[in-house]
């Protein structure tokens, strides 16, 4: 584990219960995505054109004013 890592993990002992729950979920929400993403970026037959594609197509929308400006993590 990193430095930075356990002190986070010291950090949120301070915290309540509840918190310490939420925060335990979204980091094994983040966790699992990470591993998804790893996963599927190291699969040899995927189609990288696909995600180039999406990027591009998320690019234009954003330039066309299509997209709303949100924090990390909001919906």
């Amino acid at each position: 584990m990193t430095t930075l890592l356990d002190k986070a993990f010291q950090e949120a002992k301070k915290l309540s219960s509840n918190l310490q729950d939420e925060i335990a979920k979204q980091l094994l929400e983040d966790i699992e995505s990470e591993l998804k993403w790893q996963k599927t970026l190291a699969d040899p037959m995927i189609n990288l054109d696909i995600l180039s594609e999406m990027a591009q197509a998320a690019l234009i929308e954003d330039q066309q004013g299509r997209t709303e400006a949100k924090g990390f993590g909001e919906e």
